[in-house]
């Protein structure tokens, strides 16, 4: 499959998203990584499930950047497998749940490590919470037909990942703000969800 195609396939996978500037730089790493991990015959499945894996050893370091290390490795591996699914032809109901369950698993061991560097519990809770909420709306707009998003939220997946890592470097230089910056991110997470759920009445009236 040449690229062309390759982010053909993407574009209707993603509502026909168009493919150009940050998009179309991404798609070009995506499309020579998956090719590379073609070539070694792995199975986008197989990604998911070392990316997962990943972030579960979060719940057993010890070190801050053993910790940003496992975040970004499987939010790549979380980026990867989709585009290792398109390059093969693989592209499966069963792998669009397994990959989404396993979004949500990682998420949870992405802030059980937040909790390791002073982000308290209470809002790592709230803030997994209204992150699953966000991505049940959309998984169940998508379950009724609307397979276009629609509109982008301030804490997409990459971001959330971003406020684990901002947090735990912040933590690694010896400052003491995880609390203030968790109570921030977990109003932008509820923006975000009023911001999906806006969406979704104004397609389902």
């Amino acid at each position: 499959m040449n690229r062309h195609e390759f982010n053909r396939k993407w574009s209707d996978l993603h509502g026909g998203v168009e493919v150009q500037g940050v998009i179309s730089m991404w798609l070009r790493i995506s499309y020579w990584t998956a090719r590379g991990l073609s070539s070694l015959r792995m199975t986008p499945n197989f990604v998911t499930t070392i990316g997962l894996l990943a972030s579960i050893t979060i719940y057993f370091t010890v070190y801050t950047s053993q910790l940003i290390a496992l975040v970004i490795f499987s939010l790549i591996c979380d980026g990867v497998d989709g585009s290792l699914a398109i390059y093969r032809e693989r592209v499966s109901k069963f792998g669009e749940l397994y990959d989404s369950l396993a979004d949500r698993i990682s998420e949870a061991f992405w802030l059980v490590g937040a909790t390791f560097v002073g982000v308290p519990v209470r809002w790592a809770i709230a803030i997994w919470v209204l992150g699953a909420t966000q991505e049940y709306a959309r998984a169940r707009l998508a379950s009724l037909g609307y397979t276009e998003i629609g509109v982008v939220t301030p804490t997409e997946r990459p971001v959330r990942a971003i406020f684990v890592i901002a947090v735990t470097l912040t933590y690694w230089f010896g400052h003491d703000v995880a609390t203030q910056v968790a109570i921030g991110f977990t109003v932008l997470q509820a923006i975000s969800v009023l911001i999906v759920m806006r969406m979704a009445r104004s397609i389902l009236r």
